[in-house]
């Protein structure tokens, strides 16, 4: 472990925000050493789109450029190999047995502060730091997220999976500032062009946002093997084929049946290639199990604690009350009931703005 230092690692996508983190960073007095992750290689991908986000060309010259202008050092590191093998064939096997994936949270969790860490140690680094909008708290011996001030650009739902040791080696510089106040910051220090540059939300490794057609160009055969599948009612009734059960999400609303009123694709049964639709009182739901769980403000909680629950990313959230359940899950209860309870997704349960804990959506629960 490195001793406690002054060095901080900078995560740096090319993007405004971890270019602006590591500028606040650089006038706190700190020394700075830079990194951009190489995740996704676009030429083997099969798509047409231009490369967006932190795996492009484009953005990888923005970040060393920035590194250059202000003198410190800047490092290129390759990590494909474990990218594709942790994130994209989890985001794969997710959609293959009828969950949903979110490749970004397993991607902070298990490979940027992981890779991250490792290099900061190599380097002599203590502290890693990102442009997540997000802020961090220690409390009785414990680290934790809460959220950011802007509250249309806060990460906190994101950042559930990471450790405590990782936080606590953790420098989130953004998370009291809002967006528009990084875009005038980027304007001052003389970068326009950071200030001006089109944000990506796509997942990185689909630059088109099609995850459909990245699942037929990644699994051989695949409309084949699920094409044909029955469209069925909640009692089991089949009205209609569809194309494939990987090729639809809970909630969805576009591409299905036409049945006189809105119906909404309410469960997925991969074992049996069926899509379960129907109305949207039956996408409601006010119970659900959440699992493998990654404990931050607390290790562990009461029965009946009350919280926000988040089960997407720009989701509000919901007050309900947690029970603790066998084998380290949670039973969630909502005060109300909320749409598309979606097995796959992540659920963080926050207290005042503070990550509680989060993990993955394992089913909804009927009364």
């Amino acid at each position: 472990m490195v001793e406690k230092n002054n060095r901080v690692l900078v995560a740096m996508s090319g993007g405004i925000d971890s270019s602006i983190a590591a500028l606040l960073l650089e006038e706190q007095g700190y020394e700075l050493v830079g990194m951009t992750m190489k995740t996704w290689d676009y030429s083997t991908a099969g798509t047409s789109s231009k490369e967006t986000g932190c795996c492009s060309l484009d953005s990888i010259n923005d970040a060393r450029e920035l590194a250059v202008r202000k003198g410190f050092p800047h490092y290129i590191i390759d990590i494909r190999e474990e990218f594709e093998g942790n994130i994209v064939n989890n985001f794969i096997g997710e959609y293959m047995v009828g969950r949903t994936p979110n490749p970004c949270i397993l991607c902070n969790t298990f490979i940027k502060w992981e890779a991250l860490l490792k290099r900061a140690d190599e380097l002599n680094c203590y502290h890693i730091a990102t442009g997540h909008y997000a802020q961090l708290k220690e409390e009785n011996g414990r680290h934790y997220v809460t959220k950011g001030i802007d509250g249309t650009k806060d990460q906190s739902y994101v950042l559930w999976g990471v450790s405590q040791q990782n936080l606590a080696r953790t420098i989130f510089p953004l998370g009291d500032f809002l967006k528009t106040e990084i875009r005038d910051l980027a304007r001052q220090h003389g970068y326009d062009n950071l200030a001006n540059k089109r944000e990506s939300y796509e997942i990185c490794f689909i630059p088109d946002n099609d995850y459909r057609g990245f699942l037929k160009r990644e699994v051989k055969d695949l409309e084949a093997a699920v094409a044909g599948g029955d469209f069925v009612l909640s009692d089991g009734t089949v009205v209609g084929k569809h194309d494939g059960f990987p090729f639809y999400t809970i909630g969805q609303r576009k591409g299905l049946l036409a049945m006189g009123e809105p119906v909404y694709v309410n469960e997925i049964d991969a074992e049996n290639n069926r899509v379960v639709i129907g109305p949207r009182e039956e996408l409601m739901g006010d119970k659900m199990l959440v699992g493998r769980l990654n404990w931050q403000k607390y290790d562990h909680i009461e029965d009946g604690m009350p919280v926000m629950v988040q089960i997407r990313h720009h989701d509000p959230g919901a007050p309900a009350r947690l029970y603790n359940e066998p084998n380290d899950t949670i039973r969630v209860e909502f005060d109300v009931k909320v749409s598309a309870i979606t097995p796959g997704q992540s659920a963080v349960f926050f207290e005042d703005g503070d990550v509680i804990a989060g993990g993955f959506i394992v089913k909804k629960l009927n009364d």
